[in-house]
């Protein structure tokens, strides 16, 4: 008996002491959990001042630009300079003011036609058919709010203040969102002014920088995600409305160098090595989760190729990838996926499964009676350039500056 009640005394103090212990560690837990919560909201300050502060400095860069611009463009155009003068003027700067830099004679003409393309009616016309006024500053309400109201004290401006002319105070509050090295890459590369707003939205949404932006336009961006959209189910258009300006018709691999002939492994193999390119090319908003990802189902599994989450939709997105032209049975195929995908790996939380099948050729006749009927968020991506009416790009440009204007 003496035994067994010092066993249970031992026993009893063991359970105290655990008991004490979890006390204590909840209590840490209850400390530490608000301090990590607390620590996260000043990193979140940090962040959000530091965002602001990138902004301020960027609008001060493409303001210089805009008022040397200004200043250079009008002395051009009244034939008071000419381009021995603009070259006169870089060297000019360089050794007067050593510390100054990236105001070559190139530099100075790039800022001259970033005013002069970007001050044009037709870009105002442009960005305001497509988004509104709030993107284009009118000249009347700048005129106004530059001149004094009556019995209002004149302030006197610095001497650098009244060497800005006042036309330069126009700058569309649309060149705000990207860079300056962005809007030089634009305005060299992209022709006319719906390419442009478009590339400028893009490279907003996208957070993309300037060797990420030179890929998009290289790669037709503008054209393959504002084609025609027939390669789209029913299914995914009722489910996700604004697909046909979210998800390519068109993707570029030739940073696999693939031969002609491959197989799918290699083709599946090389996107993951290059994950990061890939990526680039489907959106910023798709996040990598495997390659051939188990699906067990009854007695038997399958293999999606490569599985992706989409945080702008909340949805898995399953590719599958194929080396050969489209077949109707490949969409099948898929939808059997995504099936599975719905029941057994989708959060309650989180929208229906996306199928997307990428393959090197695709009859538009076979893929319109393929999607007619289907009623699973599916469409099929090719790996090639394709012709695409001016008309229909233009209406989807017009749907891409919607989700633009509504988005948060």
């Amino acid at each position: 008996m003496l035994i067994y009640k010092s066993n249970h005394s031992e026993t009893t103090k063991s359970q105290d002491v655990l008991q004490i212990q979890m006390k204590v560690d909840r209590m840490e837990n209850n400390i530490v959990t608000p301090m990590e919560q607390q620590f996260g909201e000043v990193i979140d300050i940090i962040l959000f001042h530091k965002n602001r502060a990138s902004r301020a400095v960027n609008n001060e860069l493409l303001l210089t630009a805009w008022h040397v611009g200004s200043y250079v463009s009008a002395k051009l155009k009244s034939e008071e300079w000419g381009s021995k003068v603009v070259t006169q003027l870089s060297e000019y700067i360089r050794s007067r003011r050593p510390d100054i830099k990236g105001y070559s004679r190139r530099s100075i003409y790039n800022m001259v036609m970033f005013y002069d393309e970007y001050s044009s009616e037709t870009f105002s016309v442009t960005v305001e058919k497509y988004l509104n006024s709030e993107f284009v500053q009118p000249k009347t309400a700048q005129i106004e709010a530059s001149m004094p109201k009556q019995g209002e004290a004149v302030i006197v401006q610095p001497r650098t203040a009244q060497i800005v002319p006042a036309a330069s105070e126009q700058m569309p509050k649309i060149l705000e969102l990207t860079t300056l090295t962005n809007h030089m890459e634009i305005l060299c590369r992209c022709k006319n002014n719906e390419e442009r707003m478009f590339y400028i939205l893009y490279a907003n949404k996208e957070h993309l920088v300037k060797r990420e932006l030179q890929r998009c336009i290289s790669n037709q961006t503008y054209t393959a995600l504002l084609g025609s959209k027939n390669n789209m189910s029913k299914g995914l258009l009722n489910t996700y409305p604004n697909a046909p300006i979210m998800f390519k018709d068109t993707l570029f691999v030739d940073f696999l160098n693939l031969p002609n002939k491959h197989s799918e492994a290699k083709l599946k193999n090389g996107l993951v090595e290059h994950m990061k390119q890939f990526i680039l090319e489907l959106g910023k908003d798709f996040i990598f989760m495997d390659q051939e990802y188990h699906l067990n189902i009854g007695s038997s599994t399958f293999k999606a190729d490569l599985l992706f989450f989409h945080r702008g939709l909340q949805a898995l997105v399953a590719v599958e990838l194929k080396k050969t032209k489209f077949h109707p049975r490949d969409l099948g195929q898929l939808e059997f996926y995504l099936e599975a995908l719905d029941r057994d790996v989708k959060r309650s939380n989180e929208n229906p499964s996306i199928g997307i099948i990428l393959c090197p050729e695709a009859d538009r006749v076979v893929v319109e009676y393929a999607m007619s009927r289907s009623m699973s968020p599916t469409m099929i991506a090719e790996y090639k350039r394709i012709l695409i009416p001016q008309e229909r790009m233009q209406e989807q440009l017009n749907e891409f500056c919607n989700l633009f204007l509504n988005k948060e």
